[in-house]
């Protein structure tokens, strides 16, 4: 069952966010498509509701002095459509040794000052603390379908768990590696797919969460009723997250 890549328009067709822009104010909102045409084909129905669906993006920092462990200091969730649900700094729990600043654009002052992103636009606030943000992504996520990249990643940093079954992972998803020649275990960059299975660039900008949540979600998209055909007749189409984050999965 393999997949070509795709060179048309995609769903996010959206200049980058800079760091603490993703406000309620600057959310894009997407038109209602036409009608379709009397003689267009039919598109085959969806075995889920929109609603179902929520696409989840954490941005990580490094603590620790012996070795550097991961530590989450932004969170992004969004709807099927793209909208944010979720754009948060978070309070740090243990001294940053490593902000990724290159890659990320974060430094001391975005966590230590408790900056929020919506009080970049608005006024000063402090940051929620890790316990709060993660009581909010596990309300949002409660019975959801999650979608995103390296989603094993976002659950281990959130200490959060999630049922494999309700999971979209497009790093895992196997039609990816086979259409682009890698081994089956090898596990392909974001940008690498989305360069091309949607034909546009992404991180640019280094790496920024509600970019990378909508670019997983244009992944899904694309092959959306192939995913959840294959599912439906009880396959599973994606290779295993790595063992020791079997734990996030329940």
């Amino acid at each position: 069952m393999a997949l070509h890549p795709l060179h048309g328009s995609c769903l996010f067709q959206l200049p980058l966010l800079a760091l603490g822009m993703a406000s309620p104010s600057n959310t894009p909102v997407y038109p209602t498509p036409p009608p379709p045409h009397p003689d267009a084909t039919p598109r085959p129905p969806r075995f889920f509701s929109p609603d179902r669906y929520v696409a989840a993006q954490a941005q990580i920092v490094y603590y620790g002095i012996v070795s550097r462990l991961p530590m989450v200091a932004r969170v992004t969730l969004t709807d099927y459509r793209g909208r944010i649900l979720l754009d948060s700094f978070v309070r740090p729990t243990q001294p940053v040794c490593d902000y990724r600043t290159a890659e990320t654009g974060l430094e001391a002052h975005h966590l230590a000052d408790g900056t929020s992103l919506s009080a970049l636009v608005t006024s000063a606030a402090r940051s929620p603390v890790f316990i709060d943000v993660q009581r909010q992504v596990a309300s949002l996520i409660r019975d959801k379908i999650l979608v995103g990249y390296g989603l094993w990643e976002f659950l281990s940093v959130m200490g959060l768990a999630h049922p494999a079954i309700n999971t979209r992972d497009t790093a895992l998803f196997m039609s990816f590696r086979r259409t682009l020649g890698y081994r089956p275990n090898d596990v392909v960059p974001l940008a690498t797919l989305v360069k091309q299975f949607m034909g546009r660039d992404i991180e640019q900008n280094g790496n920024i969460p509600v970019e990378r949540a909508r670019a997983a979600l244009d992944l899904f998209r694309s092959c959306e009723h192939i995913w959840e055909e294959i599912i439906s007749t009880g396959a599973w189409p994606c290779s295993l997250p790595p063992f020791e984050f079997r734990r996030c999965f329940t």
